[in-house]
């Protein structure tokens, strides 16, 4: 006769054994390894927060210290590697599989440990990908979880931080998981409920408050004349040209200028309420003058930012806060929005090739992806039309016009050399010699080529778009490939019959002076100014402030 009370059996002796150790739901911090070993079972699935930016940082030292004897071969299923505990538990026996999505600080150790044989790579994920999965074969047996405050009840409040926790938590719980959540402090009533106490089965009151990444935090006054002139490329030639109103940026230096240059370069040119309205983003302090000036209508973030809580707060009209005026965050519906309701992604990567597939993965580091596959993807199952997505699917189409679809405009914007003189333009990815190495049967491609629209770097913009042969695409690419060997090995006859047909354009195609770029017309070139132009309502980081 079949069996159909084995999962819910499991919990129950999870829970039996993990009581030993709890006061209700309440669970001492002396206490929290004894109670991991107690509930985890080996070879469990094990989803610790890891998120982009929320760290379950006391829940996974304490895991990093479990008895490899009791707790090993775990699998790993979360999407961001972060801590250097998280490489601890491969380190160390405990954990021996992974699924996961982004690794960024540990990117080199990721690699290290891969390549001495310590981690199974299961995949390198997007958000939503590892999110799906959650719900149909990388269901989590226990959930390691972070909130700010919770009440003797189980139930939890995130802050503006709620990020993967929803995902996360339900997936676990409705399939008879176990649910356990470090907290910043107990509290009779909370501001708001995000996770009901039903779903939490313990809570750690933890020593110190958990660590919060200011990821998307850039300094204006590393910005280079260099990003500029390619931000002003990108306004001019890209946003201007399809009238791009719905977007998401990525996270860099080259997207943080676009921010600073919408109050300065691109109100001169008219474009305020035309271009830059609607964004799926984190709170960037960068773009703080363009909202001041009346450029942003509305933002939905994945996450929130280390010092933009007061902001968000008194900015309500933009951001999407709860009664408490704290913004929710959700990654996996703001991954959604991205995915199907923008017309542009524009970001960065490590290394693109001749056809334009491009990789964070390279030799010595395995920063993963995040959202940039989903920001970056041309979504297939899109169906309503925006003036951007028609433009971009005429100029890509080469058929029958009748069943033509639209295009979302997916952007790379790159220096043709990044830091140590390493080149970005390359004839061939690394991931693939990687590939071969470990024996992968899926490359680690970031974006396929074939969702790539645009390709900019401080040579000028090349659209793919209108390229009709893989020769035409390859010489686009070489042509602002600057000085690196790809771009040195150009057929220069080629490259201006494209430059004819603007499928190249040079900054001075689109009227632009590189002497123009300059500092100046950064709305806000420091730290302090961005303050400023909140009203004093942003605080950054004590790291970021150097007055």
């Amino acid at each position: 006769m079949a069996e159909w009370q084995a999962q819910r059996k499991s919990r129950d002796d999870r829970l039996a054994a993990g009581g030993a150790f709890a006061k209700g739901k309440l669970v001492s911090p002396g206490d929290t390894t004894a109670l991991l070993e107690a509930v985890i079972r080996p070879g469990d699935r094990v989803c610790l927060e890891g998120d982009n930016q929320k760290q379950a940082d006391f829940l996974a030292a304490c895991l990093s210290r479990a008895d490899p004897g009791r707790l090993h071969d775990l699998h790993i299923v979360q999407s961001g590697i972060v801590l250097p505990e998280h490489i601890d538990l491969f380190e160390k026996g405990i954990a021996k599989k992974l699924d996961f999505s982004y690794s960024g600080p540990q990117g080199g150790a990721i690699a290290r440990v891969l390549n001495a044989g310590k981690i199974e790579l299961g995949a390198i994920h997007t958000y939503i990908e590892l999110f799906a999965r959650y719900f149909v074969d990388l269901t989590p047996h226990v959930a390691l979880t972070v909130a700010r405050a919770a009440d003797r009840h189980g139930n939890l409040y995130m802050g503006p931080n709620t990020e993967d926790s929803p995902a996360v938590i339900e997936a676990t719980s409705f399939k008879q998981g176990i649910v356990i959540a470090q907290v910043n402090e107990l509290m009779d009533t909370l501001p708001r409920v995000d996770i009901p106490g039903d779903r939490v089965d313990y809570v750690i009151v933890t020593p110190k408050p958990f660590y919060v990444e200011p990821l998307f935090t850039r300094d204006p006054a590393s910005i280079t004349e260099m990003h500029i002139l390619a931000g002003m490329m990108a306004i001019k030639g890209i946003y201007a040209e399809y009238g791009i109103k719905r977007l998401n940026h990525g996270i860099g230096y080259n997207t943080a200028a676009i921010e600073l240059l919408l109050p300065t370069f691109a109100e001169k040119l008219g474009l305020k309420g035309k271009i830059a309205t609607h964004w799926a983003l984190n709170p960037h302090p960068t773009l703080i003058p363009a909202i001041e000036s009346g450029w942003v209508k509305q933002i939905h973030s994945f996450g929130s930012e280390v010092g933009m809580d007061e902001y968000m707060r008194a900015r309500p009209d933009i951001y999407f806060t709860g009664r408490d005026g704290s913004m929710s965050s959700n990654r996996m519906y703001c991954q959604v929005a991205g995915l199907y309701a923008t017309d542009l992604f524009i970001g960065s990567t490590l290394q693109i090739d001749l056809q334009g597939n491009s990789s964070t993965v390279t030799t010595d580091r395995i920063a993963g992806f995040g959202g940039a596959p989903n920001m970056g993807s041309d979504p297939h199952g899109r169906r309503h039309p925006s003036d951007a997505w028609l433009k971009a699917g005429r100029e890509a189409n080469d058929g029958n016009p009748q069943l033509m679809r639209g295009r979302k405009l997916v952007v790379q914007l790159v220096e043709s050399f990044s830091e140590k003189m390493v080149p970005v333009f390359v004839e061939k990815l690394d991931s693939l010699e990687l590939a071969k190495k470990l024996k992968l049967e899926l490359a680690p491609v970031m974006i396929y080529g074939d969702d790539v629209t645009h390709i900019v770097s401080e040579e000028g913009i090349a659209n793919l778009l209108l390229c009709r042969t893989p020769e035409e695409r390859e010489q686009a690419i070489r042509g602002i490939a600057g000085f690196t060997e790809v771009g040195r090995k150009r057929d220069r006859a080629m490259v201006e019959r494209l430059r004819a047909r603007k499928i190249i354009q040079r900054p001075e195609d689109l009227g632009i002076n590189p002497l123009d770029a300059q500092r100046g017309l950064l709305a806000a070139q420091s730290i302090k100014e961005l303050m400023h132009w909140s009203g004093n309502l942003y605080a950054p980081p004590s790291k970021f402030r150097n007055w």
